[in-house]
């Protein structure tokens, strides 16, 4: 799977996007950001029952997974009973990966619906001052 970039991610627009998720797998969504400064957020929920999740960061492709930083340790969400939100601040370029774990699930496949949006820091250059 070929990793997303912020402009793709723009462009997802207001809708939600659907992952598959095989029992005792998992699935992963990279992003790959070149800019610093800016936030990506996820908003997720799952059927039926719980997913875990992780996000972390991989300085390049050539980085081995065990080198990379974890920025949000694997977590188990009731995603099922209530919306997931959350935020990354992306303080280096590289690739920020989003795992969605149902490796715990011996027997029940999920879904996760899913929406991303990236945002670009606001910054106040003055202009409108007299």
């Amino acid at each position: 799977k070929l990793p997303l970039t912020v402009e793709e991610i723009l462009n997802f627009g207001e809708s939600n996007r659907e992952l598959f998720i095989k029992s005792s797998t998992y699935s992963i969504i990279p992003i790959t950001v070149t800019e610093m400064g800016l936030t990506i957020s996820w908003i997720f929920s799952s059927d039926p029952k719980s997913i875990s999740f992780s996000v972390v960061y991989q300085e390049s492709e050539d980085t081995p997974l065990e080198q990379c930083k974890v920025l949000i340790p694997m977590t188990r969400c009731n995603s099922h009973k209530e919306t997931i939100r959350g935020q990354v601040k992306v303080r280096n370029s590289g690739i920020y990966t989003l795992i969605f774990d149902n490796t715990f699930s011996r027997f029940i496949s999920k879904r996760v619906f899913y929406h991303l949006a990236v945002e670009r820091p606001v910054i106040y250059d003055g202009s409108d001052f007299p």
